[in-house]
C-alpha cells in the first residue's frame, strides 16, 4: 500500500510501501478519496509534539479522511461496504495520507451527501475543534459575544460559522484582504491584524478561540467580560489536558508550569483560561454533517493536490495565504 511517511522528526515526508492496515472487530476499513491538511501534520513532522503525541517512528501523517468503506470489522453495525464516510482517527491512530486506513466505528460518520469527498475531507479537525471550543467547553449561547482569531484559516472559516448559526456576535482578526470574506461567512466585526490592535477595539467578550498563543493570547484574556473564557488552541497546554492525556507526573508537572503564567493572568482579570486539543467523534461529526447539509455550515477548500503532490503539499503549510483547508485527493 502507498503511503506518505515521516522516517525521523524534522525529516522530509516521503513516499513508501507500507502494510495494509489491520483491521480490529471494532474498525472499518476505509479507501480514502481524500485527506485534509493541517498545520498539525507539520508540527508531527517537526517534532514539536512529540512529548505529548510520541509516535512510533516511520509514521503515516494525515489527520482527516473521506472515503469509502471497504470492509468492516466482526462487531461494527453502524457502516457496510460502499457507504461513504468522514472522520478524523483516533490521535493515536492517524495515518490518512494512504490508499487505505482502519478507523474505529465510533470515529466515523456518513459523508454529508451535499458536499463532494474534498469538502468532506476538510471538515473533521477543524469542525470538531470549533464545535468542541465553542459548544462544548465555551457553552456558547444566543446573544453573547465571541472573538474568532485566524478568522480565514481551517478552523477560523468553521467557527465563524458555527458561532452565527448558534445566535452569537462574531469579532474576528484576518488581513484586510479577507475582510470580504469573512463577512460573507457571517463575521460582525472584522478586525484587520496588521493595521489594528484588537485589544483596543473590543471589550467584554464571553468567549475567544485562540489560535496563534504568546502575546496574542494574552491580550485576550484583557478583551473578556468577567467569568469570561478563553480557550486557546496553540497552547500552552494545562494541567486538565496532562489528565485528558493520561500523562506521566513528570509530563503533568511540566505541563502545568507552562501554562502557570497565563493561568495567573487570567485569575488576576477574573477570567479563565483553557487549552484544547480536539479529540475524535463520530457523534459529534453525525450533528456537524446535518448542518452542512442544511446550509447552516459550508466547508471552505481553497486548494486541492493530487496524492502524488502530498510531501510538496505538506511543506506548503508554512506559507499560509490559504482559505480555508488545503486537501489531497485520490481520485
Amino acid at each position: 500500500m502507498r503511503a506518505f511517511v515521516v522516517k525521523q522528526y524534522k525529516g522530509p515526508l516521503q513516499e513508501a510501501e507500507v502494510p495494509e492496515p489491520v483491521v480490529g472487530d471494532h474498525d472499518v476499513l476505509v479507501q480514502v478519496r481524500a485527506a485534509g491538511l493541517n498545520v498539525l501534520d507539520e508540527k508531527i513532522r517537526a517534532g514539536e509534539f512529540r512529548q505529548i503525541l510520541p509516535y512510533k517512528l516511520p509514521q503515516i501523517l494525515g489527520n482527516d479522511v473521506a472515503g469509502t468503506v471497504l470492509g468492516v470489522g466482526a462487531k461494527v453495525r453502524g457502516f457496510r461496504p460502499g457507504d461513504e464516510v468522514f472522520g478524523r482517527p483516533d490521535k493515536d491512530r492517524i495515518g490518512t495520507f494512504a490508499e487505505r486506513i482502519a478507523v474505529a466505528e465510533a470515529d466515523l460518520a456518513f459523508k454529508p451527501a451535499s458536499v463532494s469527498p474534498e469538502e468532506a475531507a476538510s471538515l473533521p479537525l477543524v469542525a470538531l475543534t470549533a464545535w468542541q471550543a465553542l459548544v462544548e467547553r465555551g457553552n456558547l449561547r444566543p446573544g453573547q459575544r465571541v472573538l474568532i482569531h485566524a478568522g480565514a484559516g481551517g478552523v477560523g472559516t468553521i467557527a465563524i460559522q458555527l458561532a452565527k448559526y448558534l445566535g452569537a456576535t462574531v469579532a474576528t482578526t484576518v488581513s484586510a484582504g479577507n475582510a470580504d470574506f469573512v463577512r460573507e461567512l457571517g463575521a460582525d466585526f472584522v478586525i484587520d491584524y496588521r493595521g489594528q490592535d484588537f485589544e483596543q477595539l473590543v471589550e467584554g467578550y464571553d468567549l475567544v478561540l485562540d489560535s496563534l498563543g504568546g502575546k496574542n493570547l494574552e491580550k485576550s484574556l484583557r478583551v473578556l467580560r468577567p467569568g469570561g473564557k478563553a480557550i486557546g488552541i496553540a497552547g500552552p497546554p494545562d494541567a486538565a489536558f496532562a489528565r485528558e492525556l493520561g500523562a506521566n507526573p513528570l509530563l503533568r508537572l511540566v505541563m502545568t508550569a507552562l501554562s502557570a503564567r497565563i493561568r495567573r493572568q487570567a485569575r488576576h482579570l477574573g477570567v479563565t483560561y483553557e487549552f484544547l486539543f480536539m479529540r475524535a467523534s463520530g457523534d459529534q461529526l453525525r450533528q456537524i454533517s446535518a448542518l452542512v447539509d442544511s446550509g447552516a455550515l459550508r466547508p471552505v477548500v481553497g486548494r486541492v493536490f493530487d496524492f502524488d503532490q502530498t510531501a510538496q503539499a505538506v511543506r506548503s503549510l508554512d506559507k499560509g495565504g490559504i482559505h480555508g483547508k488545503a486537501v489531497i485527493s485520490r481520485p
